[in-house]
Formats: structure tokens, sequence, C-alpha cells
């Protein structure tokens, strides 16, 4: 007769292992940085981005109002700011986001053992980054070519708004993303940036726009970044809690929405 051998029973089913907090920053950095550097050599992507606000500034800002005070300067400041930041929010997220779920790279990613949030959060900090570089840019202009008088405190708050400004059109950029294929996204993006941007007085002050179009800016996110960046420069806006309130609604709205439709269709 054969001893009986006890085999201690084990589990068919394997325990998930669990990242660590450590490993789970190190992925979110490790998407950032990626990201933003590829971004950072795609010339055709950056140089967009710096030139337009930056040249539209110098023609009108600068060489065309030089005549007319410093205060023309300093609003076209905040206009322009606001006008440079919502391309890489709408392109550096919505197209690239379009193209890489047509190409499937976002299927491929979705597949690698990385946390869900470090994608979007990468393509988050490179607009983030963009924007910041725009900012710069034209508060050296503005200073050094327009003598726009700043104290750190307006530079600093400028700087802000545009870090944070450009996550409202990060979320519609995302959005965008979502429901268009990547051919057609360019298109429809600049059928959104470019009419937002005259509509929310960027290119021409608010009270000059028809009594009928002044009624309907609010509806625009950048109607209220750019009262918010009026502000910043110490241009008398009255309040701005409820344009920042706005500001954080629409970014919500958006991401949620969009957030939900990469869940259910990709």
């Amino acid at each position: 007769m054969m001893n009986a051998v006890s085999i201690p029973a084990t589990s068919s089913v394997a325990t998930p292992k669990v990242m660590s907090t450590r490993r789970v920053f190190g992925a979110y950095l490790a998407e950032a940085r990626s990201e933003c550097l590829r971004y950072l050599r795609n010339p055709g992507f950056m140089l967009p981005i710096m030139l337009f606000p930056t040249m539209f500034y110098l023609l009108f800002g600068i060489v065309m109002a030089k005549h007319e005070g410093a205060d023309v300067a300093r609003y076209l400041l905040a206009s322009y700011g606001v006008f440079g930041l919502m391309s890489p929010g709408l392109f550096g997220f919505g197209i690239s986001l379009a193209l890489e779920r047509d190409g499937g790279l976002l299927t491929y990613k979705r597949a690698l053992p990385m946390p869900p949030g470090a994608y979007l959060l990468g393509k988050m900090l490179m607009a983030m980054l963009a924007a910041a570089v725009v900012i710069v840019l034209l508060l050296i202009m503005s200073v050094t070519m327009a003598h726009v008088a700043l104290t750190a405190q307006q530079a600093g708050m400028l700087l802000l708004t545009g870090v944070l400004g450009v996550l409202p059109f990060c979320a519609l950029g995302m959005l965008v993303g979502t429901l268009i294929k990547g051919q057609g996204a360019p298109g429809l993006l600049n059928l959104v940036y470019l009419p937002m941007s005259f509509l929310s007085g960027l290119w021409v002050p608010m009270n000059q726009l028809p009594g009928a179009l002044q009624q309907i800016a609010p509806i625009w996110p950048s109607y209220h970044l750019h009262r918010v960046a009026l502000a910043a420069l110490n241009m008398d806006q009255g309040p701005v809690m409820g344009d920042i309130a706005v500001l954080i609604g629409f970014a919500l709205v958006c991401f949620f929405i969009a957030a939900r439709r990469l869940r259910r269709v990709g």
C-alpha cells in the first residue's frame, strides 16, 4: 500500500501584483517626459504654436499700437496670450488623440502595464508646458519691445493663468478627438479655434463687436479666460470668480464626456 502524500492546495488563480506608489509615480513621470519630448522634437507642432501669437503681437500690439499707449499693448498681451495658449490644448490634445486612436496607438498603450491616466496626463503636461513658453515669450516682447510696465506679481499671475487656463481647451480638444477621425480633426478644430477667438474679443475688443455677438460671447470659454487674463494684468474687469467657476465646470464636463467615450469606444 502506497503512502499518501499530502500536496498543499494552491489557488489556480494568480493574485495580481499591485504596483507600488513609487512605480506608479515613475510611470506617470516617464509618460509625461516621453510626451513632452515627442512634441518638443517636432518643429511642425511647436513652431506654429510659438510663432502665431508672437507674430500677431509684434504686428498689432507693438508695431501698429506703438502710438496708442501702453494700455493697448497691455490689453493685447492678454488677448494674444489667450489666443496662443488655446492652440496647444486644442491641437496638441485633439489632433494627436484622434490620429493615435485611428492608428491603434491608444489600444497599444492600454495593453501596457502602466496607469490608465498616464497617457492623458502626459498630453496635459505637454500642453501646459507649451502654454508657459508662449506666455513667457509674449511677456519678454511686451517688456522689451512694447515697454509695458509689469510687476513681477502681474507677470506671475499671467503665467499662472496661462498654465492653468490651457486645461479647458485640453478638455475640449480631448472631446473632439474622441468624436472624429484623425483626418477630419484639423479642419474641425480650426472651425472651433478661429471663430471662438474672434467671438471672444481676442482680435477685436468686445465693445467694438455687434451687440448680438457681445450677448453670446459668454458661451465661449476663451471669453472667460480673457477676462481672467486681463484681471491678472490689473485691467479692471470686475469680479472674475464666476469666470473661473465657468472654466472649471466647462473643463470637468468635457473631460467627463470624453473619458466616458474613450472607455466605451476607445
